[in-house]
């Protein structure tokens, strides 16, 4: 039986952290769709449509990885796409906190529901997407932190970051 897990995040943007949990993940996993959320509580940089087409270029060539985009609880789509897991990546304690607590809704919403956490390598350690694109407004480098074509579309969106790679 294959086991299929949801990577639920907001990617906004998609950083070389998401990729290494992603990688990992698929030690586990037979198939991992990495769910573009919409979140109307976050200030957004990047559209939904923007979002998965980077996540599409970064894995092109992983076939047990897809990309998809929802509203709504997961476990809604996990029943409706026969999925058994959720997985998430820990990076500090306070993420731990906040993602047990989601886990734990997600099992009052649905008892078949379980969650792997993974966590994050050290090297990613105090990467997120949120002081991604703070250091990139500011010009600051954000090479290696990020996928090359998603370094690309920051430079678009940051025209001072241009001068700093």
């Amino acid at each position: 039986m294959e086991k299929t897990a949801v990577y639920p995040g907001t990617f906004d943007p998609i950083t070389n952290g998401h990729l290494d949990i992603i990688k990992r993940g698929l030690r586990i996993f037979d198939r991992i769709i990495i769910l573009v959320g919409l979140n109307p509580g976050k200030s957004l940089l990047l559209t939904v449509e923007e979002r998965m087409s980077l996540i599409s270029q970064v894995i092109v060539n992983e076939k047990r990885l897809s990309v998809d985009s929802y509203s709504g609880l997961i476990v809604d789509y996990m029943r409706s796409h026969d999925v058994c897991c959720v997985l998430r990546g820990l990076r500090a304690v306070s993420d731990f906190e906040y993602e047990f607590q989601l886990a734990l809704m997600n099992r009052r919403l649905d008892r078949n529901v379980e969650t792997v956490f993974l966590m994050t390598g050290s090297r990613w350690f105090y990467c997120n997407s949120r002081i991604i694109k703070e250091a990139a407004s500011f010009g600051g480098s954000v090479r290696g932190m990020v996928p090359e074509v998603v370094l690309e579309k920051l430079m678009e969106k940051y025209p001072i970051l241009k001068e700093a790679n």
